[in-house]
Order: C-alpha cells, then structure tokens, then sequence
C-alpha cells in the first residue's frame, strides 16, 4: 500500500484546510488510517484516526471539536477536515494506515506511511 497525501499549504488562523490521503492498493479500505503531525524539534503525535468502515473516530484532545475525519473507500480515500486552525497546528500531517482491525493511536502501530504534508498557520 502507498500512501499520498496532499491538500497541505498556508493559512490564517481562524481558517480551514482539508488534506487528502490516497491509497493505492485494493485492501486500503480493510485499513485503519489515521492522520499524525510532525512540528519541527518536536516527536510525531497522533492526530485523529477512523475505522475501516468509519465506525470509530479517535481524536486528540487538541483538536476535538475543529478537526474531522472521513472516507470514501469506494475512492481509497481519507480526508482530514481542519477547521478553526491554530498556530500551534503548525507541522508535517502524515497519513497511516494499519492492517489490524483495531484503530490504534500510537506510530508503531501503523505499518504504512505517506511522505507528508506541510501545513502552516500564520497568526
């Protein structure tokens, strides 16, 4: 499976983005995917993960209620919506999918990875 997200850029505080993570490979849509960020000097954290079959959502606390997550397995297709975004979500999003059935929060969990995004927000 090969993971390619896309949908990252510059944006105001305040404002919205809306990152993709396309698979290829026709067991994506058997996988938990979910979405971590990256910021510069700092450990990769987890950010939002969905089920297979979109059943289960799991956020961070940090982007309750602002972040979204969604799937069009039909299209191997993960999106992340980011709305009200803040300075400090400022960082390299990478999307992961893992071939448990679980819906896991940590990186080791995952076994494939996508190159990443930037996402910058200017205060």
């Amino acid at each position: 499976v090969q993971l390619v997200e896309s949908g990252g850029g510059l944006v105001q505080a305040g404002g919205s983005l809306r990152l993709s993570c396309a698979a290829s490979g026709r067991t994506f849509s058997s996988y938990a995917v979910g979405w971590f960020r990256q910021a510069p000097g700092k450990e990769r954290e987890f950010v939002i993960a969905i089920s297979w079959n979109g059943d289960r959502i799991y956020y961070a606390d940090s982007v309750k209620g602002r972040f979204t997550i969604s799937r069009d397995n039909a299209k191997n297709t993960v999106y992340l919506q980011m709305n009200s975004l803040k300075p400090e979500d400022t960082a390299v999003y990478y999307c992961a999918a893992d071939r448990t059935l679980g819906v896991a929060t940590v990186t080791g969990e995952y076994d494939y990875w996508g190159q990443g995004t930037q996402v910058t927000v200017s205060s």
